[in-house]
């Protein structure tokens, strides 16, 4: 039988004063009600009650555990309230992680919107664009792109984004415009090193799929500098639309083989469950979401 749920019967008995009383406050039968008292004496080996015909009466045993027992109860009480209200309403600390060159290009609007919105919540980013073991690092959410996700994670995937194959005009005019993707193969073809297959880079065109071998002088595990090398016209970069529209638009980088699409990168929320979801996660998600459909995927 469950101890504490006897706890809790004994406790209801000495305030109702009735076994009858109490039963009916539980919504269990007075025979049942009277077996969880008399399990409790059992366990502790001591008469709680003194029970008569009118009345009942706490024995000194029973005083005792009684005055015990209404502490135990408010504290559960208590924390099972506190837990409902962090399930309820963002609060606490939130542990967040994402990648450098997204986080700094693209997030601070986001980030502010969501800290002027939720002000009890405190946030401890961690920006790295290394995959991070949610679990083992103790982080509640992870923003992800264009990583396979962990078969024992959740990933609600927020937006996508366009891969673009470019290159400083100055490079351009040195070692030519390729047309094709197979022309890559005779360029300087600056790397990212976390990407899932960084030599490989696979478009589709009107001809069909092309899967080119490139290969170059540098591979960096940082997008922002990968795109200061390629504006110094050291080479061609192939990287997320969210990382080089600037430069596109200003005319620091051009686009090449247009033509020829890559396969879209998908951008994840990833967290350890979806079962009893915090409010302060769930929140940063919903807020994530709401920010990349209003920038209509940058």
């Amino acid at each position: 039988m469950d101890t504490l749920m006897s706890m809790r019967v004994f406790h209801t008995v000495v305030e109702m004063q009735s076994f009858t009383a109490a039963a009916s406050q539980l919504a269990m039968s007075t025979a049942m009600t009277s077996k969880h008292v008399q399990h409790l004496e059992e366990h502790l080996g001591a008469r709680l009650l003194n029970r008569t015909t009118r009345k009942l009466s706490l024995t000194d045993s029973g005083q005792a555990y009684f005055e015990r027992c209404s502490q135990i109860l408010s504290d559960i009480k208590e924390s099972e309230a506190e837990v409902l209200s962090l399930t309820a309403t963002p609060q606490g600390l939130l542990r967040v992680t994402m990648p450098v060159s997204f986080a700094v290009r693209h997030v601070e609007p986001m980030l502010s919107h969501y800290m002027r919105t939720w002000p009890d919540v405190q946030l401890d980013l961690f920006l790295s664009d290394r995959l991070t073991d949610l679990i083992e690092s103790n982080i509640d959410v992870a923003l992800r792109i264009g990583h396979a996700v962990d078969a024992n994670l959740i990933a609600r995937q927020l937006a996508s984004n366009r891969m673009i194959v470019c290159a400083a005009p100055d490079y351009l005019r040195q070692h030519g415009v390729p047309q094709t993707p197979a022309a890559l193969v005779d360029h300087n073809c600056l790397l990212y090193s976390y990407a899932a297959a960084a030599n490989e880079w696979r478009m589709q065109g009107r001809d069909g799929e092309h899967l080119v071998k490139v290969s170059g002088n540098v591979k960096i595990n940082n997008g922002d500098l990968l795109n200061q090398l390629a504006i110094a016209g050291q080479g061609i970069i192939c990287q997320p639309e969210f990382l080089v529209r600037a430069e596109l638009d200003a005319g620091l980088l051009v686009e090449i083989l247009q033509d020829y699409a890559l396969p879209r990168i998908g951008i994840y929320a990833v967290y350890a469950s979806r079962k009893h979801l915090s409010a302060k996660i769930r929140s940063f998600v919903d807020c994530m979401a709401d920010y990349l459909a209003e920038k209509d995927t940058p």
